[in-house]
């Protein structure tokens, strides 16, 4: 897997759910921006509300995770996204 730069950090930081978050993003994303964990999924990305969902649906499928419905509204960024699926494979 490629090392992802993390904000915050001066060295690229090896982010396996960062990084399949990405890959899994390039099919979604309706503009040509670089997705880093400050790109914003909607505004960057262009991502409405229904690809959002089949994005998260796919993410849950990929990570075998579930992702509550009250935590999307809180995650704008690919970053939070990455942090909240980590956080739920690790069951917290």
């Amino acid at each position: 897997m490629a090392a992802v730069a993390i904000m915050g950090m001066d060295a690229p930081t090896e982010d396996p759910f960062l990084a399949e978050i990405i890959t899994a993003l390039q099919p979604f994303k309706k503009s040509d921006a670089t997705i880093t964990a400050e790109t914003d999924i909607a505004r960057d990305l262009k991502l409405d509300s229904l690809a959002v969902m089949d994005l998260l649906m796919v993410l849950e499928d990929k990570f075998d995770v579930s992702i509550p419905l009250n935590m999307v509204a809180e995650i704008t960024t690919v970053g939070q996204l990455a942090k909240a699926v980590r956080d739920e494979k690790a069951g917290a």
